[in-house]
């Protein structure tokens, strides 16, 4: 599965001279810049705020409940972040702007209303303003698509419209129109969240490898890759419809292996040495470990906390971040270089995911302390993230062209 590298057209836009709140400012120009600060502070604050609840020392008004922090984490954060990346690689893949300017603005301040909405209660006006921002945000990308015959891609509006179904379900459960367990919705649009990582993962980390670690010589077969995703769609299905260990936990450890193997392939043992790969690399590993520890979840052996804990922090969190960095740079003109900033924030979601994991499976005494471990791990990646790259968002490009 080959794809275009993620670059800017030339032009010279006159963004470094206009205020904030004027659709002419950098950060407007294109889809990764607001989305991803914002999603990178909510990440920071979202965190502390649900372990203080969880803790007991938060009451009133301050206090969210475990709904707040599945829905937050998967349809505020993470959407948020697919998103950004989706306007900016759709630019890329069509050669047609994506939403800027004043329509960037309005669906950035679409995405901010639902997560203070989420923070006010259950009701139909806070589910409303939520749920309206994917399928405003996926509309402009379907059409950009369908304008350029970029059939190829279409596929990711029709994800895009399961994750607002997705997230339709849990507002009709929470609402009480649905008899429907929260867990539901929450989980499929995770399976879902991690089919985009592959997909995208399979793409663009072999390439990345081969361009960014010298001597590297990744082999990307698009026929495994294909079957990677079916099988963690199959798995996904059966989980979710409540299927028989005899076929969950097969299906599961068929998609850990293909994964593994397509990992294998692209050769992460040549990138050590560059951070801004081996981030891809080891936290699509915790793909294939997250679909394994499903596979021991549905035969009783694990609890399923472990194995979602596994794919969302350690593969969506990891490649979210990794994708974040390399993306910015690269859409601000710099070079495409990890130094000390980017290594501390990878590890530091590293360690957060393998904190949340043993918070899962060890003894219950230390769950609350790696609870918070992780938690300060996941907090601090994030908000070094946007204390380092909130001024390359924030500004124009530093080689004069456009995005």
């Amino acid at each position: 599965m080959a794809i275009t590298p993620i670059s800017e057209p030339s032009s010279s836009p006159a963004a470094a001279s206009a205020a904030p709140w004027q659709a002419g400012h950098a950060v407007w120009q294109l889809g990764f810049r607001p989305f991803y600060l914002l999603a990178a502070v909510f990440a920071a604050i979202a965190i502390p705020l649900w372990l203080a609840s969880y803790a007991g020392l938060l009451t009133g008004a301050l206090q969210v409940g475990l709904g707040w922090h599945m829905h937050e984490m998967v349809f505020g954060f993470a959407l948020a972040v697919v998103v950004g990346f989706l306007y900016t690689a759709g630019r890329n893949w069509t050669g047609l702007p994506t939403p800027h300017g004043a329509p960037l603005m309005a669906l950035a301040g679409l995405w901010l209303a639902g997560r203070v909405a989420m923070l006010c209660g259950p009701g139909l006006v806070p589910a409303l303003i939520d749920w309206l921002f994917l399928p405003l945000a996926a509309w402009p990308l379907y059409l950009v698509l369908r304008r350029s015959g970029n059939t190829r891609n279409l596929f990711l509006v029709g994800l895009l419209a399961l994750l607002a179904l997705a997230n339709g379900l849990f507002h009709a459960a929470v609402l009480g129109w649905l008899p429907l367990s929260l867990f539901v919705p929450v989980q499929a649009a995770i399976f879902i969240i991690v089919l985009i990582e592959s997909v995208i993962g399979a793409r663009v980390i072999p390439m990345f490898t081969r361009n960014g670690a010298p001597g590297s010589t990744p082999v990307s077969s698009p026929q495994r890759a294909l079957i990677a995703v079916a099988c963690m769609a199959a798995a996904a299905m059966a989980w979710l419809a409540g299927a028989p260990a005899w076929l969950t936990a097969p299906l599961a450890l068929c998609a850990a292996g293909v994964s593994l193997a397509n990992l294998l392939a692209w050769q992460p043992q040549r990138t050590l040495r560059v951070p801004l790969l081996w981030i891809l690399h080891l936290s699509y590993a915790w793909i294939a470990i997250g679909f394994a520890l499903l596979a021991a979840a549905s035969l009783g052996l694990l609890p399923a906390s472990a194995a979602l804990h596994a794919l969302t922090v350690g593969s969506m969190a990891g490649l979210i971040i990794g994708m974040m960095t390399r993306t910015t740079l690269g859409h601000t003109g710099r070079a495409l270089k990890g130094g000390r900033a980017e290594a501390a924030m990878y590890w530091l979601i590293q360690l957060g995911a393998l904190a949340r994991l043993l918070a899962a499976v060890g003894p219950a005494a230390l769950a609350m302390p790696l609870l918070l471990a992780a938690g300060a791990c996941w907090s601090l990646a994030f908000g070094l993230y946007a204390c380092v790259y909130a001024p390359y968002l924030w500004r124009a490009r530093v080689d004069g062209r456009e995005g």
